[in-house]
């Protein structure tokens, strides 16, 4: 088992960075898994495809889903409540296929690092590898 970080700098309050080269080239075993963790409670890791009018969708259905006009509780404290509530309906982490030393994604996968609250600097990724 092995570990490594990927550190991310956002540059919008909401963007989708591909992150899936950058795990590819932290990779260090032939064939198993890789559990892919943001330690962020604004933001998400998410896997689908990379097409700007779905990546552009997902945005709009975000902000569908949870509004603005709402006086949320947890504003009072950093007013980013919205940013917290869209990463409840998301995920932190995917656990990832590895073989041949690359990930073993479907042809239109790709694997996301979501920013909800940015733009942030040093954002961490934590990757922890298992090999068969």
């Amino acid at each position: 088992m092995s570990s490594k970080k990927i550190i991310l700098n956002s540059n919008r309050h909401f963007e989708i960075i591909d992150i899936t080269s950058m795990i590819n080239q932290e990779i260090d075993i032939d064939s198993g898994i890789v559990n892919v963790f943001s330690r962020h409670s604004t933001s998400a890791i998410v896997v689908n495809e990379n097409e700007k009018g779905l990546l552009a969708d997902f945005e709009l259905m975000l902000n569908d889903l949870i509004s603005d006009r709402h006086s949320w509780q947890h504003d009072c404290i950093d007013n980013n409540a919205k940013s917290h509530l869209e990463s409840f309906l998301l995920s932190s982490s995917e656990t990832l296929p590895i073989s041949d030393g690359k990930l073993d994604l479907g042809t239109w996968q790709s694997v996301f690092f979501v920013e909800l609250d940015g733009p942030r600097n040093n954002r961490t990724v934590n990757l922890k590898f298992i090999s068969d």
